[in-house]
């Protein structure tokens, strides 16, 4: 039976004082990590900090799900896109230190929209792909395995409660590419679309980043956030991108059945890593 939310909001603002200034990983447990999965991609991915709880990123829960001598380093940055991510050298940084039999998760999607801002913008059909062709060669020329993950879906629903998409089409894009080059998919376009059309208008909120005034110390006026994901929400995530990718070395599959993961099995660091 699921938690009720205010008993998981309860609980991952324990996690966050139990944890928030630790380092999870196979670093924190004394064990020496024998490959690394990599995560490139946005605030939907983003690790979180302490002042931000209860929101948090998928990749900031891939830990969860695979056994402890697999290090995550998450490199989603807020803002991101694919072209953005090039530019500021982050890229750059995962390749640096990527090695042979290590995996890169590529996630972007949400930014590399916004047709406004050239500084992010790319065209589906050929500066998208353009870009994502950067990460895939570059990780293969360092003997690791890229695997791209197409954007998580949004919560929107029409004023009948139909769920619709937001992505146009770059994730048609991404599997397009990923399809040419012979590279592992993640759709969790699909997968996510799919969860969020069973659960309806209501139940979504218990994933995404929609909290009742008081509710949360870091957010006392409440939030209704569309696009980002509370600790639950993220842990199910993170569930649905580690259940599909079966490259992803090391998965958990005792902690992938389990249904009642708590929502303290997260780390909030003290400041974001991204970001300082």
């Amino acid at each position: 039976m699921e938690l009720d939310r205010r008993t998981l909001l309860r609980a991952a603002l324990g996690g966050a004082v139990a944890g928030g200034l630790g380092i999870a990983g196979p670093a924190a447990a004394g064990h020496r990590p024998r490959r690394t999965v990599f995560v490139a991609g946005d605030s939907t991915a983003a690790t979180y900090a302490v002042a931000d709880v209860p929101r948090a990123g998928w990749g900031q829960a891939l830990p969860v799900f695979l056994r402890p001598e697999i290090a995550v380093v998450n490199e989603a940055l807020s803002g991101a896109s694919s072209k953005s991510f090039v530019d500021l050298g982050r890229l750059d940084r995962i390749l640096a230190a990527i090695r042979p039999g290590d995996v890169l998760l590529v996630s972007f999607g949400h930014n590399d929209e916004k047709a406004e801002d050239p500084a992010r913008y790319t065209e589906p059909w050929t500066t998208f792909q353009d870009y994502l062709s950067r990460y895939l060669d570059g990780a293969r020329a360092a003997g690791a395995r890229p695997v791209l993950v197409t954007p998580v879906e949004r919560r929107r629903f029409t004023a009948a409660g139909e769920p619709y998409q937001s992505h146009g089409e770059y994730p048609d894009a991404m599997r397009a590419l990923a399809a040419a080059t012979g590279t592992p998919l993640i759709d969790l376009t699909a997968l996510s679309f799919a969860r969020w059309t069973s659960l309806g208008p209501e139940a979504t909120k218990d994933y995404f980043l929609w909290l009742d005034p008081g509710e949360a110390p870091n957010y006392p006026a409440g939030v209704s956030d569309n696009t980002h994901f509370q600790a639950y929400g993220a842990i199910e995530l993170a569930r649905i991108v580690v259940a599909a990718g079966r490259t992803i070395p090391g998965r958990d599959h005792r902690a992938l059945r389990d249904p009642n993961t708590p929502t303290d099995a997260l780390v909030w660091p003290a400041t974001r890593p991204a970001e300082s």
